[in-house]
């Protein structure tokens, strides 16, 4: 996290760039998740968009700016700006006319559409005109790190699903346990399940994969004989089928495919999961998290107390999640909390960007 005084040593073009990056980054993350119905936790109301120790609030860094934040009155911005804050007297709550007025006084270059924002159970940001990559469309290089290695396995899976690869880098980033200096573990396992390798995939999960048509995985079912007349994976087959999931070249392939199918099937109820690449990478990572039938429910607030606890424990080990259902109050509200905490934490494509 970049502090105050750091920030007093850059240069005004620099300032602008980096308070613009992580209150935009803030900005989305907090469009998240009110557009699921989750609002700002007690202790994100004060929380700067430099995050974690930093005592700036919105006000001082569009001082750094050299542009006073709006200040809010029964609605009325009383800012000496000539920000386009003061066309409209949009209500205070009103998520995304906030989000235009902070990225506009800040100087931003994209707007926040002021259409009015999504219900509970949609994953949709209320920004418009995202900047994730359309299918088809190459986003630029990945700043991996330690993971370099999986540089062309992840822009062979963004050209194969239209996914971004920024994206793809934040879900196995997510998934994949870590070695001391950040590596992904191909060889991952949680011990609390059937979930294995760089994506995490539960057995039954991997098997449906290979069984659907049109996936990299299917295509290579067929062609090692993994698969019997009827298009089923042959029993005595399996095993070398889930074996496969310790290939990162697999599992990244499948992790973009099962993100392309889960997208599309979230764009096909009317959500907006390419508003940006960040509501676009934590949509994908929700569907692949959950399965496409729990991320449905989840959105909907529809997991029932007893399939919660299951899928926290699953996570967190059964001891921890009793301690957390009974902190929380009920097992459906201690499972969404945990989740979008650690999705706000954990899937951030941006870090990956170059």
């Amino acid at each position: 996290m970049i502090h105050r005084t750091d920030l007093a040593a850059l240069t005004p073009a620099q300032r602008a760039n980096v308070i613009y990056a992580q209150a935009q980054s803030e900005l989305s993350t907090r469009l998240w998740r009110a557009a699921i119905g989750d609002g700002d936790r007690d202790n994100d109301k004060t929380r700067s968009p430099l995050g974690g120790g930093s005592d700036m609030a919105m006000d001082s860094l569009l001082e750094l700016l050299g542009t006073q934040a709006p200040k809010s009155a029964k609605g009325k911005c009383k800012c000496q700006c000539s920000c386009s804050c003061h066309d409209d007297e949009d209500s205070p709550d009103d998520i995304a006319a906030l989000a235009k007025r902070a990225l506009t006084g800040a100087h931003a270059a994209a707007a926040v559409d002021r259409g009015s924002l999504p219900g509970a159970g949609s994953i949709v940001s209320a920004l418009s005109g995202g900047t994730s990559a359309k299918p088809g469309e190459a986003s630029g290089p990945l700043a991996l790190g330690n993971n370099a290695r999986y540089a062309d396995t992840l822009a062979a899976a963004e050209a194969r699903s239209g996914i971004p690869r920024s994206a793809i880098a934040a879900i196995v980033d997510a998934e994949a346990g870590k070695g001391q200096d950040g590596s992904w573990n191909p060889l991952s396992r949680n011990p609390r399940s059937s979930a294995a390798g760089l994506g995490q995939f539960l057995s039954g999960t991997w098997q449906t994969l290979a069984e659907q048509g049109g996936t990299w995985l299917n295509d290579v079912a067929k062609a090692r004989g993994w698969l019997n007349e009827k298009g089923k994976v042959d029993p005595s087959r399996r095993s070398e089928l889930l074996a496969l999931r310790y290939d990162p070249h697999a599992s990244i392939l499948s992790i973009a495919d099962m993100a392309k199918n889960n997208l599309q099937q979230f764009e096909s109820a009317g959500l907006n999961v390419r508003a940006d690449s960040e509501t676009l990478a934590k949509a994908a990572y929700l569907g692949h998290h959950l399965g496409l039938g729990d991320a449905k429910k989840f959105l909907a607030g529809n997991i029932d107390a007893e399939r919660a606890r299951t899928l926290l424990a699953a996570q967190v080990g059964g001891s921890a999640a009793d301690q957390r259902i009974a902190h929380a109050g009920d097992a459906t509200r201690a499972h969404r909390q945990w989740l979008l905490d650690f999705i706000d934490r954990h899937v951030q494509p941006d870090k990956f960007s170059s």
